[in-house]
């Protein structure tokens, strides 16, 4: 049949309202990603993005409905620069853009004067920042999704203490809030199981130069050196513990427990000398999951997960079966049900206790050997 040109601008009009109305079902979700894009820290910062950047791949491709429309996921990615000035910053920028799911901050002493502007903005924000203080504000839109460093520096204590028998620890952390927490509780368990600390010394995130302290050290003749702090100083500290003949055991939290290390220790590591904990772990029929996650994000992005891609991944996941199961994208919604939910993920069981930590969180023990990282255990 030949159209009329009666006909043609009836068929445009009834083109245009079916697509006014197609574009009305959709509703736009926009994720915030807040953590170090550049500096030191970046290839934790760049790794969490590439997390959520697959969780919304994959959420996109499977169109989920809430509330009768389809929800279509962007992202909003923020560089904070692991710092406190620049991470407020970008949580008033996040906040004025109306963003109301984020995920980070990565640093926790972001994540602690953050949290309050992203609850004041109605905002829900997941993070992986470790120190105990981040979810001891009281806000109930704030949830972690791995271990705490409570966990982490204690199981490092009982782990020196227990399986390696060590007997003396000296101390040093970087001052941040990472940093000090966690040096913090391994001092704190250590104590309780009898080791001996001999000194606990501080430096700074962005410190090169360690020979007083080393020095200082190597007097008191320490059995383990433990340090709270991130592998851009490790590395160097390594470096120069080898420079002065010191042979002690180091051990540190997720912080130091990266990729990077034996590069930045430029082959001073002797193996099995380095022992960390990484928040999360997982075991027995959890580790398929994991695997084929770790494949996925290699075929992507073509380097390895470095640190928390899959658990951010997972965190993003969680949130929107929240909205699902709410019916409803607003956080005053889908909050109350997020605090209850049961959910399975790549990296486990998720559920989370009245503060918004995560409940039961794993560590993974690790050490190094022939410059790469090698597991030693997954502990609850």
């Amino acid at each position: 049949m030949k159209l009329t040109s009666t006909l043609l601008p009836l068929m445009g009009a009834l083109t245009l309202a079916f697509a006014g109305q197609a574009y009305g079902q959709e509703q736009k979700v926009v994720i915030g990603m807040t953590g170090p894009l550049s500096g030191s820290n970046a290839f934790a910062g760049k790794d969490n993005e590439n997390g959520v950047r697959l969780a919304i791949e994959d959420l996109n491709s499977k169109k989920i409905t809430v509330g009768g429309k389809t929800l279509k996921f962007e992202l909003q990615s923020e560089d904070d620069q692991c710092d406190p000035r620049a991470g407020v910053m970008v949580a008033q920028k996040l906040v004025d853009s109306n963003v109301k799911f984020v995920m980070g901050p990565y640093c926790s002493g972001v994540a602690v004067p953050a949290s309050r502007l992203y609850d004041q903005g109605g905002a829900m924000m997941s993070t992986v920042g470790t120190n105990p203080k981040v979810t001891q504000g009281g806000f109930k839109n704030l949830f972690r999704i791995i271990a705490s460093d409570n966990q982490i520096g204690a199981s490092m204590a009982a782990y020196a203490s227990n399986v390696l028998k060590l007997k003396t620890v000296a101390v040093i952390d970087d001052r941040t809030a990472f940093g000090q927490g966690v040096a913090e509780e391994f001092t704190k368990e250590a104590t309780k199981l009898g080791l001996t600390v001999l000194a606990k010394e501080f430096t700074t995130d962005k410190a090169t130069d360690f020979t007083a302290i080393l020095t200082s050290l190597k007097a008191k003749k320490p059995d383990v050196i433990f340090f709270g702090g991130m592998d851009a100083v490790a590395g160097p500290m390594m470096r120069q513990m080898k420079q002065l003949g010191i042979e002690a055991k180091f051990m540190g939290g997720d912080g130091i427990c990266t990729g990077e290390l034996p590069k930045l220790a430029a082959g001073t590591m002797a193996d099995g000398q380095v022992v960390c904990a990484e928040a999360g772990g997982v075991e027995g029929t959890a580790k398929k999951s994991m695997e084929d996650f770790y494949a996925a994000y290699k075929k992507k992005y073509n380097m390895d997960v470095q640190v928390y891609a899959p658990y951010v991944y997972d965190a993003v996941n969680v949130m929107v079966a929240a909205m699902v199961k709410a019916g409803s994208a607003e956080p005053a919604k889908y909050l109350p049900v997020l605090a209850k939910i049961e959910h399975k993920g790549v990296t486990g069981n998720i559920a989370f206790d009245a503060k918004g930590d995560i409940r039961n969180g794993a560590l993974t023990l690790y050490t190094y050997k022939g410059g790469k990282r090698e597991q030693i255990a997954v502990v609850r």
